[in-house]
């Protein structure tokens, strides 16, 4: 996937399950590797850094893939339940967890368009409905 001319290698969560699981418990994330949650429909997302052990940058997108929200640098958290939550601050779909410090390394700004591989396989949704 691109986002702003720089090109990701990225893990797909696109089910309960894998969304729960995240990136915990990993000890690093390749350079130019990510992961790409992708819920069923857009809403307000949050998400937090439980059991993950690496500082992440956490990208919201809507429906129509433009960046909404950045949760920048955000640390690992080893406090189980008591992690605290990193909400988009707009209605999002996908969320982008990448190495901390990447969106500040390509100037991304909210507006900027995730392009997704043909790839990875994106299910419907009624987006009319959720604007």
């Amino acid at each position: 996937m691109e986002l702003e001319g720089a090109r990701y290698q990225v893990e797909v969560a696109a089910d309960a399950a894998s969304r729960a699981q995240g990136l915990m418990y990993r000890d690093s994330l390749e350079d130019g590797h990510g992961m790409l949650f992708i819920h069923d429909q857009q809403g307000p997302q949050a998400y937090w850094m439980k059991n993950t052990r690496i500082p992440l940058d956490i990208l919201y997108f809507d429906n129509e893939r433009r960046l909404v929200s950045q949760q920048r640098d955000v640390p690992p958290c080893s406090a189980g339940d008591r992690c605290p939550p990193y909400p988009s601050e707009a209605p999002a779909r996908f969320v982008l967890e990448l190495n901390a410090g990447q969106a500040a390394q390509i100037g991304l700004r909210n507006g900027a368009v995730l392009v997704i591989s043909p790839s990875i396989t994106v299910p419907e949704t009624n987006a009319h409905t959720e604007r």
